[in-house]
């Protein structure tokens, strides 16, 4: 590897060498540009000797200033107590045998400890220059869109927030779930079909009901619904990501820090208050959903035929189940994750700290089925909730007597209508929306 005027010393290529090997030849070439955008002033899309040398001190100082950060006795090592408390100063709780793969990862000289040298040998071709971005990998990222917008939002550091880089990483995350949505449409479509229409005969399965659809209305009528259940993306990430900042600003004990339990509670409250905001656009995804042909001819007229036949109150049909759903869904999601992930490390990793790809989109997946299974039942009749009164027999009743009801006649199992179809979207969902995200992130020049 080289820099215009200069080649890198063997040292420095060893250690560019260990990052490949831990970061994977993805992640260097996102590292590489990175390296090179950062330290190109005079904007020709390469490093002279002196650009080069420039960026190399620059990122020195700010690797140090992490470094006597981390440093709680200041005695110039980093011991697996003063890890594990930086990381959970930033909400991010690890085992003892997680902070151990963190220190083996750095530590050369097999003392467990980390000194300077170590330290920087180990960060110097990494442009990470904070706490924040170094463990950035270990957040659960909720760009992967299933569909259900009840997970904790995404972080951003300072310097995202500061450049811009947050909005192009939320347009990235609209984008994707907006394709993502749209591919498994069909999916929640059936799903909310069976929630609805399953009470009134236990036959209804999941071909007899695709079958039913296509009958009914055509393929087209697979995507019914689907409309605005993109649209109502931008808003509801938008008013999500504003409102998570102002509740951890708010609940957070330290300024500038804040605990897991703190950013658990700050994540519900944002994501209640983006669903209160968008929630009439979600009674009007599942009446359109839910259409026969010729009922509907679009998103406004729903939204007038509604206002006019049952008023303002139907736009908040199914809203306390919604609400009471984040809390559960967020929870166990977020629980999961990092008990999956801290499982992994453990038994698995050998010289990374660094999970990789595959196993956090896993991770990822297994707890949003997890907390799907917690909150399903909330969602079902939230669901039958916005339905009333577009179906016909329908009752009107509150939430604790349609609960009452459904077990009655159709058993506990009656809870879970339609959760094969939910369980049968997930995979796709997260892998189409992982693919798209990135894609999307190249294109918006988003390095890693």
């Amino acid at each position: 590897m080289k820099v215009r005027g200069k080649s890198i010393t063997a040292k420095e290529k060893h250690c560019a060498q260990e990052m490949l090997q831990d970061t994977g030849f993805a992640n260097i070439l996102c590292f590489l540009q990175k390296i090179v955008s950062s330290g190109d002033e005079n904007k020709d899309e390469g490093l002279d000797f002196n650009e080069f040398s420039k960026y190399l001190k620059d990122h020195e100082k700010k690797l140090l200033l992490t470094f006597k950060s981390l440093d709680k006795n200041q005695d110039g090592r980093i011991d697996l107590t003063e890890i594990q408390q930086s990381l959970s100063d930033l909400g991010l709780e690890i085992t003892k045998d997680t902070a151990e793969k963190i220190l083996q990862s750095i530590d050369v000289d097999g003392t467990m400890t980390v000194d300077w040298n170590e330290w920087k040998e180990h960060f110097l071709f990494n442009p990470a220059t904070n706490l924040q971005e170094i463990i950035r990998y270990w957040k659960h990222d909720s760009v992967l869109d299933i569909g259900d917008s009840l997970a904790i939002p995404d972080e951003f550091t300072e310097e995202e927030k500061t450049s811009g880089l947050w909005w192009k990483q939320l347009s990235a995350g609209g984008m994707a779930g907006a394709v993502s949505r749209t591919g498994t449409a069909p999916l929640d479509r059936m799903k909310v079909f069976m929630q609805v229409h399953a009470s009134k005969s236990n036959k209804i399965s999941l071909v007899g009901g695709f079958k039913q659809m296509l009958k009914e209305g055509g393929v087209m009528s697979l995507w019914r619904g689907n409309g605005v259940n993109v649209l109502k993306i931008a808003p509801e990430t938008a008013i999500k990501f504003m409102a998570y900042e102002q509740y951890k600003k708010l609940l957070s004990s330290e300024p500038g820090k804040i605990k897991t339990h703190e950013r658990f509670m700050a994540g519900s409250l944002a994501g209640a208050t983006a669903q209160t905001a968008i929630y009439p656009m979600e009674v009007m995804k599942t009446r359109l959903t839910l259409r026969k042909t010729g009922q509907y001819s679009g998103m406004f007229d729903c939204a007038k035929k509604i206002l006019k036949k049952e008023g303002v109150k139907a736009f908040y049909k199914g809203y306390i189940p919604n609400i009471l759903g984040i809390i559960p869904y967020a929870g166990i999601d977020l629980a999961v994750y990092e008990s999956l992930k801290n499982v992994w490390l453990s038994h698995y990793a050998k010289d990374t700290a660094n999970p990789g790809v595959l196993v956090l989109l896993g991770c990822g997946t297994i707890s949003s089925t997890c907390g799907q299974l917690a909150s399903y039942p909330l969602a079902l009749i939230r669901t039958r909730m916005q339905a009333q009164a577009s179906v016909e027999g329908s009752e009107q009743l509150p939430m604790s007597q349609m609960v009452k009801k459904i077990v009655e006649k159709e058993g506990f199992f009656g809870l879970y209508r339609g959760i094969l179809p939910n369980f049968m979207k997930v995979i796709p969902a997260v892998s189409i929306s992982y693919v798209v995200y990135e894609y999307m992130r190249s294109g918006l020049g988003i390095q890693k």
